[in-house]
């Protein structure tokens, strides 16, 4: 599948799910499928305001952002429901966990749409067939339909994943960019509202054509850096990499490290495991944030990947508490086959003041005492690097990535009602 991966590029795929906060309550109850649906704040009242609609409300003329009133005027039938956010939330955690599973490079940038760096996954299949695989596997799982956008950058593949709604798979080349894109208005460009569209459109820029061969001075005169920015991305340039570290809203911290060969030797595993503690660590420390769970992946030289997780009693943020947590999983869930990836996760974290552990009086002098020490290390490692400084564990590698699967799912209890 190598021939379908650039030498010096990247691949990179755009997921957005359709209508998702309809399309999770028609996947919740049958009975909705095919018909109009809205989902509005204050329901009760006249001045309430769409929040999304089904693909049968949008044909009859409910619009985002529509009042109530408006919609119930052009559609007497429309179903209107209250947003129900832990819903959705579920759906999102579940199919962010089953885009990690075909690389370690997910970025969620809302809850219902996300960046994936596939450059890495030849082995799994070409852009088209992990796509396909994906649009499947959410639609067959969880009843959610997605709109996917594969192309070079991160600015080209979400412009390709809002050229075929529902259910659409769109392939954008930088190539292609003078003739697919050029010829539309600048308001359709992401990153250009309607005041700046105005803006340009008083020195002439009109189209993405015009901003994409716009003269620099002239470009940043009238809206600065950004508007450089712009013209690159107009031009089918973005240098941003997809970042897991990005995530708008942090449910995991994770690191997971493809090994330089196959190994069943349990001391190097464990030594790995040290190494991914201590960067879960560092990332935890930095965003103030403690985990509730620790998770363990595995993959064999097979590629047969399990991952297997432990609630705790308490919240843990220290790099030797993850990794004692995180060996003694390994232990009971390693198989003695050769090992070819091993990643370690804090799951369900949540911000450190928000934490509240059961200190006893036999921890309570023991965590006293690190307190220094960690605050101390954090501010070393802040000024200087991660790899500065570690604390009874091997400095840091650089993580070479992959992408980690599951044999588990989400999506098994998605729509359990009792959950």
């Amino acid at each position: 599948m190598s021939q379908y991966y650039p030498k010096n590029g990247r691949v990179i795929l755009h997921v957005d799910m359709n209508s998702f906060y309809a399309s999770v309550e028609m996947a919740y109850d049958s009975n909705l499928r095919g018909k109009p649906v809205a989902i509005a704040g204050n329901t009760e009242e006249r001045r309430g305001i769409i929040i999304t609609c089904s693909y049968e409300a949008r044909k009859l003329g409910v619009k985002t952002t529509m009042p109530l009133w408006e919609a119930k005027k052009l559609c007497p039938n429309l179903i209107v429901l209250k947003p129900n956010f832990e819903r959705y939330k579920k759906a999102s955690e579940a199919m962010f966990h089953l885009l990690r599973q075909y690389s370690t490079l997910v970025e969620p940038v809302s809850i219902d749409e996300g960046y994936v760096d596939i450059t890495q996954s030849s082995h799994i299949g070409s852009p088209i067939e992990i796509a396909k695989s994906i649009q499947f596997r959410l639609k067959d799982t969880m009843d959610l339909p997605c709109s996917i956008g594969i192309a070079p950058n991160k600015f080209l593949a979400k412009t390709a994943s809002d050229m075929k709604k529902p259910m659409g798979i769109t392939i954008l080349r930088k190539r292609d960019v003078p003739s697919v894109i050029w010829p539309l208005p600048c308001v359709e460009m992401h990153g250009v509202g309607k005041k700046t569209a105005e803006k340009l459109s008083t020195i002439g820029i009109m189209t993405i054509g015009d901003l994409a061969n716009a003269h620099d001075i002239q470009i940043k005169a009238l809206l600065g850096i950004n508007g450089l920015r712009l013209k690159e991305r107009a031009n089918g340039v973005d240098q941003r990499e997809v970042d897991p570290e990005s995530i708008y809203d942090y449910k995991s911290i994770g690191n997971s490290t493809t090994l330089p060969k196959d190994t069943t030797n349990q001391k190097e595993l464990e030594n790995v495991m040290n190494e991914l503690s201590e960067k879960v660590a560092y990332r935890l420390a930095k965003k103030s944030l403690v985990g509730l769970k620790i998770g363990v992946t595995i993959r064999y030289k097979d590629w047969k990947t399990i991952t297997r997780s432990v609630t705790l009693l308490n919240p843990i943020f220290k790099a030797n508490d993850i990794s004692k947590k995180a060996i003694e999983i390994f232990r009971k869930n390693w198989n003695g086959d050769p090992v070819r990836l091993l990643g370690v996760t804090a799951l369900e974290v949540d911000e450190k003041n928000n934490a509240i552990k059961q200190l006893d009086i036999f921890s309570f002098q023991e965590d006293a005492k690190e307190e220094p020490l960690i605050s101390a290390l954090e501010k070393l490692q802040g000024k200087y690097g991660k790899g500065i400084i570690s604390k009874g564990v091997i400095a840091p590698k650089d993580n070479s990535g992959s992408f980690t699967g599951s044999e588990t799912s989400f999506s098994k209890d998605f729509f359990d009602k009792n959950h």
